[in-house]
């Protein structure tokens, strides 16, 4: 009788261990093949027909990698949501680049508007006359 309890709590443990995969976990992932979109957004005909081929795998006990596999074996690989190789990979990594750059090109400004940070050009001496009048009238401004 303990034998039977203990395994049926080593059984209980282990399937507890391993989440079983739901619908929005495999949705957010894949793309509907009709239209391009997020599956889980996607209304399209095609896309209640992956949802009810990923219900059915769900329900086979398949996990979430188990799932897409079938699901690229099934529909090809355009119904992942993940860059593939080729266009795909460039797709992904040219906003990414562009938005690298602009991010260069704000700090560049920032500091030109700054004024570069350093020191600014010396211009030429003023008369000791004109600097004697000039810091006459600046004691005067301070006042």
């Amino acid at each position: 009788m303990r034998v039977l309890l203990a395994l049926v709590l080593l059984l209980g443990l282990t399937a507890a261990a391993e989440p079983q995969t739901t619908l929005p976990d495999v949705e957010d992932e894949v793309m509907c093949v009709e239209c391009g979109t997020a599956l889980n957004v996607s209304q399209a005909p095609v896309a209640d027909q992956e949802r009810a081929f990923i219900r059915a795998r769900i329900a086979d006990g398949m996990t979430k990698e188990e799932i897409k596999a079938a699901l690229v074996q099934e529909y090809g690989p355009d119904v992942l949501a993940e860059p593939g190789g080729g266009f795909n990979v460039t797709a992904w990594l040219v906003p990414a680049a562009l938005a690298v750059l602009a991010l260069l090109g704000v700090v560049a400004l920032t500091r030109r508007w700054k004024g570069g940070g350093g020191e600014p050009p010396a211009g030429p001496e003023l008369d000791p006359a004109d600097a004697r009048r000039l810091d006459a009238e600046l004691t005067a401004f301070d006042r």
